[in-house]
């Protein structure tokens, strides 16, 4: 008699489902849900990495952010590709062939993208590519308005925070740990600033969805906020 097989965990979160993570920068949403997608044998998607590609290519062609028709242009002429890291977890964004890599975390980048991200033909035209990328399901997607704009009927929502000063800190160990210049203050006060920019967008801005499940990370290593989230969808860890 044959035996029945007993499926892997990895087998049975083939489901499909979408999972959307929001939250303010710096508070590791990149870093869990990577993570989260590795376990379940999802792709992860940063959708923030399609903004700042988007902004560094606005900076390098010397465009006015502000000028939203000429940065919207500039978006829909590029050709826009998400092709699978090494790790076969992560989609990486690509802009004309090039790879979206470390050049888009300077703090150059970082401090303009709020402005390109309140662009609402930019806004309209990504959340496009992001739902096409998503709308199969297997996917970790984070941003600001997964949950509650691209995919809000999304399996499970999260919304990851933590404060000001520890996002800080974080970001300031991660622009050191990829080589580039880092100060600390200043990470500060552009974190908070950018925290203002986003919630107060007049399009689709950062705030919790009704029906998310909120984290904490202040206090937490982002291996216990991932262990976390895989308890809230079913997964035994």
């Amino acid at each position: 008699m044959l035996k029945k097989r007993t499926k892997s965990k990895r087998q049975v979160f083939r489901k499909r489902l979408i999972i959307a993570i929001d939250g303010p920068a710096g508070v590791g949403k990149s870093t869990v849900g990577q993570s989260v997608a590795k376990r379940l044998g999802y792709r992860f998607i940063n959708t923030g990495e399609m903004f700042r590609a988007l902004t560094w290519r606005a900076l390098e062609e010397g465009l006015d952010l502000q000028d939203q028709k000429a940065v919207f242009h500039l978006a829909r002429r590029l050709k826009w590709a998400f092709k699978p890291a090494a790790d076969g977890v992560v989609l990486r964004t690509f802009v004309d062939g090039q790879a979206a890599g470390a050049h888009i975390r300077s703090e150059r980048v970082s401090v303009s993208t709020s402005v390109v991200a309140a662009n609402p033909g930019v806004r309209r035209l990504l959340c496009r590519l992001q739902r096409r990328l998503g709308r199969r399901g297997g996917i970790v997607m984070e941003g600001r308005d997964i949950a509650t704009h691209v995919f809000p009927k999304a399996d499970f929502k999260f919304y990851l925070d933590a404060s000001a000063a520890e996002r800080a800190r974080r970001r300031h160990r991660q622009l050191k740990t990829l080589g580039l210049p880092a100060d600390l203050r200043r990470i500060h006060a552009a974190i908070k600033a950018r925290d203002l920019d986003n919630m107060r967008r007049k399009l689709n801005p950062l705030r919790q969805a009704q029906d998310s499940i909120v984290i904490d990370s202040t206090q937490l290593t982002m291996r216990e906020v991932a262990q976390q989230m895989l308890r809230r969808i079913g997964f035994s860890l």
